[in-house]
């Protein structure tokens, strides 16, 4: 019996170790060391404050100070029709180009163009095209359809466009690869059974794309919410546009304030984490998994 249960505890021990997880161990270093031990660093260092005040002090100064706390909304009043522009227009383009076509592969290859270039490419192309003595204005001019001064540069404008360029080929991708992984015999089917094409999308393509649209326009927020060249290249930094990591910028480098650098940083993160979770929330309250049969 002695012999039995030794020999009973051995294979257990052997089957709790699996060496394949140790393939997992330099993925979790590359986590701790790249995110995990700078996340935990950031909050300590924004807990202490460079004029001997509390643990909250940092925080306290940030949400009391008028300079401060508005970029918050400045931010989101960017982020969110940018994510809404870019996923709603996506949507439909991703929806046209779903079959496997040479005109898929084209408009795929010319919306990867802006995802290569960077933002701050991007934002000097814009100077050159948008400015007052741009290419777009003096068009606008020469053919007689706006006669006043033409603003898409140095503005709120500015800023949305260039989220709207860098940001929609983002998205297009990511729908577009949710799009084309629907079985298509479902919407053919549906067809056979006197469904119109709005029915087919409405009952079949939106429920199975609902999680696809939920992570795209996550991403698409968090890529719109952290904008920093675009506002200082194309929008006002000191008024319309000084978005949140404007001001962490200056704190850090301008005003050397590393500790309150860390604060507004760890605030940004808050309000995307605030942002996402409400997005998954609404997903899982009105989407749950496509409809098989009942009331419609």
């Amino acid at each position: 019996m002695a012999s039995l249960s030794g020999s009973t505890g051995g294979r257990l021990r052997a089957a709790r170790f699996d060496p394949k997880a140790m393939l997992l161990t330099p993925a979790l270093l590359a986590l701790v060391a790249l995110f995990i031990y700078p996340f935990a660093y950031g909050v300590v260092l924004s807990l202490r404050s460079a004029d001997g005040g509390g643990v909250w002090a940092n925080y306290a100064h940030f949400f009391t100070d008028a300079t401060m706390w508005p970029t918050i909304l400045v931010t989101l009043k960017l982020a969110v029709p940018a994510t809404l522009i870019n996923v709603l227009g996506a949507l439909p383009v991703a929806f046209a180009l779903r079959r496997h076509s040479p005109y898929q592969k084209l408009v795929t290859a010319l919306l990867v163009i802006p995802v290569t270039l960077g933002t701050v490419l991007i934002a000097d192309g814009m100077l050159t095209y948008f400015g007052p003595n741009g290419w777009f204005p003096q068009a606008l001019h020469g053919l007689h359809l706006y006669h006043d001064e033409v603003r898409l540069t140095h503005n709120y404008w500015g800023v949305l466009i260039s989220l709207v360029i860098s940001g929609f080929p983002f998205a297009f991708l990511l729908v577009l690869s949710y799009v084309t992984g629907i079985d298509p015999t479902l919407a053919r089917a549906a067809a056979t059974l006197g469904a119109s094409p709005w029915e087919q999308f409405r009952r079949i393509y939106l429920p199975l794309l609902a999680p696809g649209l939920t992570m795209a326009a996550c991403l698409s927020f968090v890529q719109a919410f952290s904008v920093f060249p675009s506002a200082i290249l194309l929008g006002a930094p000191a008024g319309r546009t000084r978005v949140i990591s404007i001001a962490a910028y200056e704190a850090a480098f301008e005003n050397y304030d590393y500790p309150m650098a860390s604060a507004i940083a760890i605030v940004m993160g808050f309000v995307q984490l605030l942002i996402v979770a409400g997005m998954l929330s609404m997903r899982r309250a009105f989407y749950s998994g496509p409809t098989t049969g009942g009331k419609g």
